[in-house]
């Protein structure tokens, strides 16, 4: 529980709005959205890759490995609907030396609210 509260409010890394997102995006940055599959489904950037928190919670960044994500990636930016879950992942991932994880401050209510595009899956 300590560990949550810590996540959600300590400091647990950089953190960026979704105009500053979307510049490391084009500049080579991978963008992960946490979120449970019906939430993705309901609505993500269309660049982001799927991987939600619980897989991250039970394998680490060896869940980041198996998305194929190119090893001279240096940056993986994590979203969520607000930023709160993917604080917590940031969190998680916090230990791979290999890349940089940033949270996207706002989640995807700010890149939503900000006009950036939005994919739907379609039913």
């Amino acid at each position: 529980m300590i560990s949550l509260i810590k996540a959600l409010f300590g400091r647990t890394g950089e953190q960026v709005g979704s105009q500053e997102a979307v510049r490391r995006i084009n500049a080579g940055a991978v963008l992960v959205d946490v979120r449970e599959p019906n939430e993705f489904a309901a609505g993500h950037a269309s660049q982001a890759l799927h991987l939600p928190l619980g897989r991250i919670r039970s394998e680490g960044s060896r869940a980041i490995d198996a998305l194929g994500i190119p090893e001279t990636t240096t940056e993986v930016l994590l979203v969520c609907q607000s930023g709160m879950r993917s604080r917590i992942a940031q969190r998680i991932l916090s230990g791979d030396s290999r890349r940089r994880y940033t949270n996207v401050d706002g989640g995807m209510a700010a890149w939503s609210a900000a006009g950036f595009p939005v994919t739907r899956r379609k039913r």
